[in-house]
């Protein structure tokens, strides 16, 4: 690399560096739609099939767990097949658009669960929550490589998705604070959840629709030819790309956390506080600090970086879960605990998906192909099998205390399980997370990588 071709990579015209309001807004919609599906599945679908259908929570633990672990041969595949994807609209955000419909569709579906024998409830369930799963990867996984499609610029990409994870609370927010309420309007019964997350659902094709007519793929990859990489040399990269699979394991014990915290939270607020209502309170007071805290984001991953604002994230969110020991039953304390965890989660969820697009340029830089999909793939793979396992573990867990749905008094060991899987199981989580990222570095070593890209692609012209 000559002294020339690195002063010309400085005038190189940056045409993924503009991304405008209207553009970062509707990229950030699309995961207010993908929320108004992701945060039920964590917060609501067990206790819907435990206390609602009448299921067994060990039974629907295992239905999960095996879906989420089925569904990561999907992504990969998904991701395979947006790399290749050739559309006038694009290789993503066409299929942003082909099905914003069908993921709605299907998420109702998982409502509607008919009045049958339990094992046809237990088999329709199956069924329906797979198919679901299916569609959200053939969503998700386009509408997330789309953020390294827009720009390759490292701060922008941060702005994007700062952008993505504030719709995505404010989905986050609606769902746990309004699907109760709304559930008794319409009646209270099953049918309520119907007519719910029927109006849940045109709200995100909407939202989806905004997505795809407000962004624009920019990003081409320096050799042409790595398009028409076999999926054997694809799957390669994965292997090779060690920040790759930092980020892979790192989304997996991040979802764990959350899919343990979505699905424990209507427990704890029914047996230890005493009113289902309060689930919406206390993600309020969950979620609000994380809203405030993207204020100002971008400012704390530029002064920090996202590494080390993600450490201390989760340090902050042990802390927040030992001040729930005070006094458990105490509302008070249990909201404290919340804001606190709330700060805490602001750096761990706005640096999540902006980990992703950073390994895409190292594997690029690495392997000499670029593959978005594949790459992106392992997010959404991640995602679902470490949420799998958290809301599985809920299942399992309940279940082995002796936990019997829609029962109004619980035993202790049941009451004991449901501090295992709100405050115990939760800390050692965080603690995983920190000892994860104190070995990612590449924050440090991107801005070097993106210039050897240019100097590559220099050398070809």
């Amino acid at each position: 690399m000559n002294q020339q071709l690195k002063k010309e990579t400085q005038n190189i015209p940056e045409k993924s560096k503009k991304v405008d309001f209207a553009e970062r807004l509707g990229f950030g919609l699309g995961d207010l739609a993908v929320n108004f599906t992701w945060a039920s599945l964590g917060m609501f679908v067990v206790y819907f099939y435990t206390d609602v259908i009448g299921l067994g929570a060990g039974i629907v633990g295992t239905i999960m767990l095996t879906s989420r672990f089925l569904d990561g041969i999907s992504d990969v595949t998904m991701g395979i097949i947006v790399d290749k994807t050739k559309s006038k609209h694009g290789k993503a955000r066409s299929w942003v658009l082909w099905m914003a419909i069908p993921f709605a569709l299907f998420t109702v579906l998982l409502f509607t669960v008919p009045d049958i024998s339990y094992t046809g409830k237990v088999i329709y369930v199956f069924i329906s929550y797979n198919v679901l799963v299916l569609a959200f990867t053939a969503i998700v996984i386009p509408y997330g490589t789309l953020n390294s499609l827009i720009t390759q610029d490292q701060h922008e990409r941060e702005v994007l998705n700062i952008y993505r994870t504030f719709f995505a609370q404010i989905g986050v927010l609606i769902v746990t604070n309004l699907t109760m309420p709304m559930v008794g309007w319409f009646g209270g019964e099953q049918f309520g959840w119907i007519i719910t997350y029927s109006i849940f659902g045109i709200a995100a094709t909407i939202f989806f629709f905004i997505t795809f007519k407000t962004t624009t793929e920019r990003v081409q990859p320096v050799d042409k030819s790595s398009t028409k990489i076999s999926i054997k040399d694809s799957l390669k990269t994965l292997i090779e790309n060690k920040y790759w699979i930092m980020v892979f394991l790192f989304f997996i014990i991040y979802s764990m956390g959350q899919g343990l915290h979505q699905a424990s939270t209507i427990y704890y607020a029914e047996y230890i506080l005493g009113n289902t209502w309060l689930v919406g309170p206390l993600n309020l007071a969950h979620i609000l600090p994380v809203v405030i805290g993207f204020l100002v984001l971008s400012k704390i991953f530029d002064k920090f970086g996202k590494r080390n604002s993600m450490i201390w994230g989760a340090i902050i969110s042990v802390i927040g879960l030992l001040i729930t020991l005070i006094e458990p039953s105490s509302l008070l304390i249990v909201t404290l605990s919340q804001i606190i965890k709330g700060l805490g989660l602001v750096p761990l969820l706005g640096g999540l998906f902006a980990l992703l697009p950073d390994t895409i340029e190292y594997g690029e830089w690495k392997t000499g192909i670029r593959n978005e999909g594949v790459l992106y793939s392992g997010g959404s793979m991640g995602q679902k099998i470490g949420i799998g396992i958290g809301s599985a573990s809920v299942g399992w867990i309940l279940s082995l205390g002796g936990y019997i749905g829609g029962q109004a008094v619980q035993s202790e060991s049941a009451i004991t399980a449901i501090f295992t899987i709100f405050i115990y199981l939760p800390m050692a989580i965080f603690i995983a997370q920190i000892i994860l990222l104190y070995f990612y570095k590449l924050d440090k070593e991107y801005p070097q990588i993106v210039n050897d890209l240019k100097l590559r692609k220099l050398e070809k012209q």
